[in-house]
């Protein structure tokens, strides 16, 4: 139940869907970021950002295959011990209500992102069928917002167990049969670690024809 003397500090939208106790063990993302991908940079080593970007930013821009290819990532709370939990119980537990928890923080932060659609990054039959549902995909549902489901993806082992490098060099899994000319696209998904995922998933939809693509993941790793 909420501690009623806490409750006054959120929204009603807010208390509705979460505790205080477990609202505050969420450490929202707030201060100076990567322009780019929502690193903090207060909490950023100097030798590995420059200016409002953190080098891995600075990096992928670099590269020819991928410069321009996500426009800019938003995250909503760091991943914290508490932030892995709850993500954990929500993707491989099968918790689908936990979809809620994240809607007051989502709302707030879409107001500030231009877009002419959401696509959720898409799970495979198989991993799909082990999980019970697609965990990006019930987010935007609980929004109020209809997923639009561009992308496809062709199974492979799970992105946990695979090193950092082994994400940034991941062969490419996502497809798409669909033409989308000048669309601005948001891009859904739980974590954002390297952003491999994400330009992935966007440089297909690039291909087809889409305008530009942001991201909105739940917690920046």
């Amino acid at each position: 139940m909420p501690q009623m003397g806490w409750t006054t500090l959120f929204s009603k939208e807010e208390s509705r869907y979460m505790c205080t106790e477990c609202y505050v063990k969420f450490e929202k993302i707030e201060g100076e970021t990567c322009k780019s991908c929502d690193r903090p940079l207060a909490e950023t080593e100097p030798q590995f950002k420059a200016g409002n970007r953190c080098l891995d930013c600075i990096r992928w821009e670099a590269d020819h295959e991928w410069a321009g290819t996500l426009e800019r990532n938003h995250s909503l709370v760091h991943y914290n011990d508490f932030a892995k939990e709850v993500i954990s119980r929500y993707k491989y537990r099968g918790d689908y209500l936990l979809s809620y928890l994240f809607v007051p923080l989502i709302k707030k932060k879409l107001q500030l992102i231009s877009f002419d659609t959401i696509v959720p990054i898409p799970l495979s039959e198989e991993r799909l069928y082990e999980r019970g549902f697609n965990q990006a995909e019930a987010i935007i549902l609980a929004c109020g917002y209809q997923p639009n489901n561009l992308l496809t993806r062709i199974h492979s082992e799970k992105q946990s167990k695979k090193s950092r490098s082994e994400r940034i060099h991941l062969s490419q899994v996502f497809q798409t049969k669909i033409n989308i000319p000048n669309k601005k696209i948001l891009l859904i998904d739980d974590i954002y670690t390297t952003g491999s995922t994400l330009r992935h998933a966007a440089k297909v939809l690039i291909e087809a024809g889409a305008q530009s693509i942001t991201s909105l993941t739940i917690a920046r790793g």
